[in-house]
């Protein structure tokens, strides 16, 4: 790992970001009644809880196989899918687990991790989680559905950037979490040693709104931004031969982490 660093520029006016209007929003109406999402969040005592709740959830629908990949890029075909016998991708659980936080009111986002060397290698250059906001601590947090997994310093979650500076200095106080409690010492080194060379590009889509994949807004043809350290170069290319043409870049974490309105 690096030490990475950003900067505190004001945000670009240019990028706007879309989240959904869950009370208005029949797709996931439908994905909260037939999952019965409300029942599961019943006992919370807050939005973390429900987060936890949701993410342990998610982590139960199916096995991860990095192959396949649903018929729709949405949460009621990808569950519809995996009922069926189906197993998926690390991008499967986060589109999941961001439709279900916001169907339940939570604004939340897919979050796309890209390594360093994300031009240069075949394969195993990204993963995707989750991120939600939540008002109760005025910020985003990364949780990770394949694994079940929410990271905190002081009781404190975590975003991607923070988890990536926790990581690096080596952060004595950094706890991975579940529903069910901290992460037992051995499967939280595990993972942090898998997880800790996919936290260096991260990336969102401008639309966390539109349950159709065919039908993203985007921005002068860009469907997101991707956060890029300073010092570094922007990446365009992914694994070799996948054009990275759809991606607005920023260094500026007020860009990244703004307020969902």
């Amino acid at each position: 790992m690096k030490e990475v660093s950003y900067s505190l520029d004001a945000p670009n006016p240019l990028f706007e970001f879309y989240y959904s209007d869950t009370t208005n929003n029949d797709f996931l109406k439908e994905l909260r009644e037939k999952y019965q999402i409300s029942l599961l969040i019943s006992e919370s005592k807050n939005d973390f809880d429900k987060v936890l709740a949701v993410l342990e959830w998610t982590s139960k629908q199916w096995e991860h196989n990095g192959r396949n990949v649903p018929t729709r890029q949405d949460a009621l075909t990808i569950l519809q899918e995996a009922k069926e016998g189906k197993k998926f991708r690390c991008v499967e659980y986060g589109i999941v687990t961001t439709a279900a936080l916001n169907s339940i009111g939570l604004k939340s986002r897919t979050l796309g991790l890209k390594t360093r060397d994300v031009e240069k290698v075949r394969v195993g250059a990204g993963h995707v989680v989750s991120e939600v906001y939540l008002k109760e601590f005025k910020k985003w947090i990364f949780i990770d559905s394949q694994f079940n997994i929410v990271l905190t310093v002081d009781g404190v979650p975590l975003n991607g950037v923070e988890f990536q500076k926790a990581i690096y200095n080596k952060n004595n106080k950094l706890r991975l979490i579940n529903n069910q409690g901290e992460l037992a010492e051995e499967d939280a080194g595990q993972y942090i040693q898998w997880i800790g060379k996919y936290l260096f590009f991260f990336d969102i889509l401008f639309d966390q709104k539109s349950a159709d994949s065919n039908k993203i807004m985007a921005i002068n043809g860009m469907t997101k931004v991707t956060l890029v350290p300073i010092g570094y170069k922007e990446p365009r290319i992914f694994q070799r031969n996948n054009e990275i043409d759809y991606s607005y870049y920023t260094r500026s974490l007020n860009d990244f982490y703004r307020e969902p309105k």
